[in-house]
């Protein structure tokens, strides 16, 4: 079932931290929806984490999943599509919010509805550090990469780690 509001997600986010024992950071900020916003208010803040990316999309036949990856990659579909089995697209704004109320610019990771798949992109462990949105767009999370495989491990999720590369 899906957590149907921000208040909902940021708090199932802070017991995620507290049931994994993760430490995290935690910061309240004006809303970031954009990356120029995002950009000053990081610098403004002194933040040294690395900003992932969330990109939720729809499944070809049906379902949902998540990529979580870093701000500066790119979707690969075609190694999405060998992982999966099925073409994904980019859900449209309207869909990705009635899915799992999430806002654009602030998805968050975790939390989501159990049936959709938590992709992982292997660039993120390459980071020492993890920020993103926990739901609300005026909230910001860190945490140490090293703790990601802790907290993926209390998802109720299927979770997926992309393969660094991929013969053709």
């Amino acid at each position: 079932m899906a957590l149907n509001t921000l208040e909902q997600i940021y708090q199932t986010n802070i017991d995620l931290f507290s049931r994994a024992n993760v430490p995290y950071q935690a910061w309240q900020h004006e809303p970031i929806l954009d990356f120029d916003t995002d950009a000053r208010i990081a610098n403004e803040l002194g933040w040294t984490a690395s900003p992932s990316k969330s990109l939720f999309m729809k499944i070809k036949g049906g379902g949902y999943c998540l990529l979580l990856t870093h701000r500066d990659s790119r979707l690969d579909s075609k190694l999405v599509k060998q992982v999966i089995g099925k073409r994904v697209s980019v859900c449209s704004n309207e869909e990705m919010i009635a899915a799992i109320a999430c806002v654009p610019g602030a998805v968050c990771p975790f939390a989501l509805p159990d049936e959709v798949i938590l992709l992982v992109d292997p660039v993120v462990y390459l980071h020492q550090e993890l920020m993103y949105t926990p739901g609300k767009p005026d909230h910001t999370f860190a945490f140490e990469t090293k703790h990601l495989d802790d907290l993926l491990a209390m998802l109720p999720n299927k979770v997926i780690r992309l393969p660094t590369d991929i013969p053709a």
